[in-house]
């Protein structure tokens, strides 16, 4: 197996962490962003979607979303678990890493790719050009810091954003979290204290400097 990435990638970070909670080793390839290498057509025969990350099997398949890409991990190397282990707490790691997903990191990513200027005509990833939306920015901006205040009242109640392990969700999180810092300017604010609680747990593990 091989993954193709980017350091400047947040998804690709995302699955980064995932193996190094693993301890999965494999090849790494970089895919230059910057340079526009993901439209290259030798990257297009791996990833006609033209976005990273993507996992290259040793039969040549090719699996390029980052939820399909640990669910093939997790299956192949179970342990230890961060996708749950019983009915109850696979349903619930995979609910509440949709909610990070849809309401924090799609709401991040809306906000940056509206609002870069070398991104004027790439507001959306993909093979498809689109044009960005100004007014976009401030409602994306907006939902990042609604996702803030509703998982700061999660994490009042639990350790982690599935409950009572550490999984998948909080991965998506954290980067999300990241994300937000850097490229929209949207720290966690003081008055989110078991949100920033989370943040400093997680942020201490090992894996987050993958």
């Amino acid at each position: 197996m091989k993954l193709y990435q980017s350091n400047n990638s947040p998804n690709s970070r995302r699955v980064r962490i995932y193996l190094a909670e693993k301890g999965i080793s494999m090849p790494i390839v970089p895919v230059d962003l910057g340079t526009g290498e993901q439209f290259s057509p030798a990257y297009a025969a791996i990833n006609p979607r033209l976005a990273v990350p993507a996992l290259v099997l040793d039969d040549g398949t090719a699996i390029g979303e980052v939820p399909a890409i640990i669910r093939y991990l997790e299956e192949e190397s179970p342990a230890p678990p961060l996708l749950g282990t019983s009915p109850r707490t696979k349903a619930l790691v995979a609910m509440w890493e949709r909610r990070v997903e849809q309401e924090g990191f799609a709401s991040v990513m809306e906000a940056v790719r509206n609002a870069v200027p070398r991104l004027k005509n790439r507001a959306i990833a993909g093979p498809h050009d689109y044009v960005q939306i100004p007014a976009l920015v401030e409602r994306s901006r907006q939902r990042a810091l609604n996702f803030y205040a509703d998982f700061d009242a999660r994490l009042a109640d639990v350790p982690f954003i599935a409950g009572d392990e550490f999984s998948v969700a909080d991965i998506t999180a954290v980067v999300t979290v990241d994300f937000a810092t850097k490229a929209a300017g949207l720290p966690i604010a003081d008055q989110h204290a078991a949100l920033k609680r989370w943040y400093e747990t997680v942020s201490a593990r090992p894996s987050m400097a993958a």
